[in-house]
């Protein structure tokens, strides 16, 4: 007589979860991924219907067709057991791109759990640039937020999505170490920027404020993916609104 599939469920869990390690190797930081998430979201995970019914002998390929209505820790609890490797994570990234914003979101979450300071910081920071938007589901309400905002809490926070990050040293002490090369702001470089202000304070920056306007009417800030750009149209709104007072 066959097993229930719930008792093969349970029992494939608990093998990921053997508090000895024994069945999974270690993640490139180090870190035992059945141990990652703390034991209390893991038991809500592996007791929920979503886990049960849908993440039952998923792989890497399935996930894609999982992410958009999922419970987000689920799929990543998923990843952890599967441990999928750098190349895969790289089509989630670019495919999340490309295509869906939320297959990018989890990839990012999966490396900040998995990958050493170094790839997590080379890897996620371009993301920085990622204006689309993205609704986060907390624990009595959903709310909007950006993937550049999600990717900075993943950066610089201690606790994200219900789950405690491994501490990870400073953008600043690598650098010093010279782990990391110093990080380039898209803007350019803070120096150049207070001195542009400088000289505008001092009206050599004369008709810039002009400049920038007319820039941004004439719609050359727009989001390249044809995402909204709520942000944006707000400081447009507000720039004209501005002009207009007597």
């Amino acid at each position: 007589m066959s097993k229930p599939k719930s008792d093969t469920i349970q029992a494939d869990a608990r093998r990921f979860l053997d508090e000895r390690g024994s069945n999974v190797g270690l993640a490139p930081n180090g870190l035992n991924p059945a141990n990652i998430m703390e034991k209390a979201v893991k038991d809500r995970i592996t007791d929920s219907y979503f886990y049960k019914e849908q993440c039952f002998a998923l792989n890497e390929a399935d996930i894609i067709d999982r992410v958009k209505p999922s419970p987000f820790l689920c799929l990543a609890f998923k990843l952890l057991e599967l441990s999928p490797s750098d190349a895969i994570l790289a089509e989630y990234l670019s495919y999340g791109g490309e295509h869906f914003k939320y297959l990018r979101a989890l990839a990012c979450f999966y490396l900040r759990l998995t990958r050493q300071a170094k790839d997590v910081y080379e890897t996620l920071e371009p993301y920085l640039e990622d204006r689309r938007k993205l609704r986060r589901k907390g624990r009595d309400r959903t709310y909007l937020t950006y993937m550049d905002e999600f990717v900075d809490e993943l950066l610089t926070k201690d606790r994200v999505c219900a789950t405690s990050l491994w501490k990870m040293p400073k953008r600043e002490i690598l650098e010093d170490l010279e782990v990391l090369e110093p990080r380039v702001s898209p803007l350019g470089d803070l120096e150049d920027l207070l001195e542009e202000d400088d000289e505008d304070e001092n009206g050599s920056g004369k008709g810039s404020d002009d400049e920038q306007n007319g820039r941004e009417e004439s719609g050359e800030i727009s989001d390249h993916n044809g995402m909204d750009v709520d942000r944006e149209e707000g400081r447009r709104s507000a720039s004209r609104s501005a002009s207009r007072s007597p």
